[in-house]
């Protein structure tokens, strides 16, 4: 069972150094009790008090994205049957790579053996990677590679090229020849998953920027998705391919098409293969998504921070954590699985 503790006196001490307030965090091990919390500040931090128990720090981009908030789960139920204790932090918003770098540090201070990282900021974020790798913590990136990418020991993650490249062919297929006017709902400038689910996207649907009409960045928020598309109909009132960065885009996109009376002739997909998005592919809302694991890649996570503590061995390399079309509409030469299997698997 989990457990929640409080910030020990060391910490609180390396979080006031800082002079950054710290986060709410949980810290789960294998006793009684159980918790768990949020970051509403720019910093993160976090430490527990059992022995002889692994440390694992988790830091995610945000605690609002369905999937952040999946990871942390998957993370905290492997903490629990692998012996682990596990803290956690988030920033505030997807880009605050400030409160990362401070929960990197709070939770070396903390004395975790591994930390598990979402990055914000792929190269920002590297020199505190770095030096906490330098104190023999072992930091796996986790959905989103770094840049370097050997800047962590490992990275567990969905093939992001593949996902948007999937949903590209599948696109391009459902289009049946006619010719697309694409509006592209990105992530942010120069975040690695954005890009390459982006790319991925225009490869498979054999396309170039220059075929894209409209490009706005929703920095993956429905609200922002939803202004995206609106922004995007008055620049372009023709746009009839919406590609999404994730499924929250992805239904701001359709409540914006809808408001027009053109969430029918519009065909959107996305990434993700959440419940929620997998419903709204089910719902006719969305037409196709690429559904990826972050409970799996939390759970790969924790056990390998957990097989470093106990005898030193790193993981190393890429591990891909898998990635499959779901739709309802299959398309031919296009491989996809149905709503139901993605109910079934969505988060994984």
């Amino acid at each position: 069972m989990p457990r929640t503790s409080r910030l020990s006196s060391s910490l609180l001490r390396a979080a006031a150094v800082t002079g950054v307030a710290a986060l709410t965090l949980t810290a789960c091990g294998s006793g009684s009790g159980s918790g768990s919390g949020s970051g509403s500040s720019s910093s993160g931090s976090g430490s527990g008090s059992g022995s002889g128990e692994a440390k694992v720090g988790l830091i995610t981009k945000t605690d609002t994205n369905p999937f952040f908030v999946k990871m942390k789960e998957g993370a905290e139920k492997a903490a629990k049957e692998n012996g682990a204790q596990l803290s956690t932090a988030a920033g505030k918003f997807d880009g605050d790579n400030a409160g990362q770098v401070t929960a990197i540090e709070n939770m070396v201070a903390a004395g975790v053996k591994g930390i598990l990282i979402t990055p914000s900021d792929s190269k920002a974020i590297v020199p505190a990677i770095q030096k906490a790798r330098d104190k023999g913590v072992l930091v796996i990136a986790l959905d989103t590679p770094t840049d370097p990418e050997s800047a962590v020991d490992a990275l567990f993650a969905t093939d992001n090229l593949k996902a948007g490249q999937l949903i590209g062919e599948y696109a391009k297929a459902a289009m049946k020849g006619k010719t697309a006017k694409i509006a592209a709902l990105d992530l942010a400038p120069g975040v690695s998953v954005g890009v390459q689910r982006h790319n991925g996207f225009l490869k498979g649907f054999g396309a170039t920027d220059k075929d894209v009409v409209c490009a706005q960045d929703t920095g993956g928020d429905q609200a922002k998705g939803q202004t995206a598309m609106e922004n995007c109909l008055q620049k372009e009132p023709d746009i009839n391919v919406v590609y999404t960065i994730n499924e929250p885009a992805a239904l701001g996109a359709y409540t914006a098409l809808k408001a027009k009376g053109r969430e029918k002739d519009v065909l959107i997909v996305s990434v993700d293969g959440g419940c929620t998005g997998t419903q709204a592919v089910k719902d006719g809302k969305i037409a196709a998504t690429s559904q990826q694991y972050p409970l799996k890649m939390a759970a790969e996570g924790v056990k390998a921070v957990v097989t470093y503590a106990k005898g030193g061995k790193k993981a190393s390399g890429y591990t891909d954590t898998g990635v499959t079309l779901i739709t309802d509409k299959a398309q031919t030469g296009v491989t996809s699985k149905d709503t139901a299997y993605g109910l079934e698997n969505c988060w994984g």
